[in-house]
């Protein structure tokens, strides 16, 4: 089975035509889990790939997309939240709040509805590649159609 016939990159690739024909879900011969294998397949900066992290804050989640050479601050995200307390989802409430499995966690097309938030720090880059459902596939998007295609906030999220 070809990577872009299963669900999770489906359900990516859908919203991506709804959002505008021309973007499409890439499939690479090699691996994109890793912020660093990502960038490595793709040959770019490894801050041009947007890791799509799950947080539970208190009583539901919310996925921030920080630059792949940034680190998430837990503080900075409890802040903007007005929160106590925050903490990385575990590999299960990802799969089941997103759908997908960590390492193919895409910005965009979970299950259920959950809050973005968009670190500012990857504005300074044309274009930005995400994951798109599995590990191995990516999509290829602007900054601008990034914060509109998934209706995030821009905060700094980052260390």
């Amino acid at each position: 089975m070809t990577l872009l016939l299963k669900e999770p990159v489906k359900r990516v690739q859908k919203l991506l035509k709804e959002f505008d024909q021309n973007q499409e879900v890439i499939a690479l011969d090699s691996s994109a889990r890793t912020a660093l294998e990502a960038a490595s397949s793709l040959g770019c900066d490894v801050g041009a790939i947007v890791k799509s992290l799950l947080f539970k804050t208190e009583q539901k989640y919310t996925l921030c997309l920080v630059a792949g050479d940034k680190k998430a601050s837990l503080n900075k995200i409890k802040k903007i939240l007005n929160i106590k307390d925050a903490s990385m989802a575990s590999a299960n409430d990802v799969k089941n709040v997103t759908g997908f499995t960590i390492g193919g966690v895409s910005p965009i097309g979970h299950l259920k509805n959950i809050t973005v938030l968009i670190d500012n720090s990857l504005q300074r880059f044309k274009y930005l590649f995400a994951a798109a459902g599995h590990p191995n596939c990516i999509f290829k998007i602007s900054f601008t159609d990034l914060t509109k295609i998934t209706k995030g906030s821009i905060k700094e999220l980052v260390e």
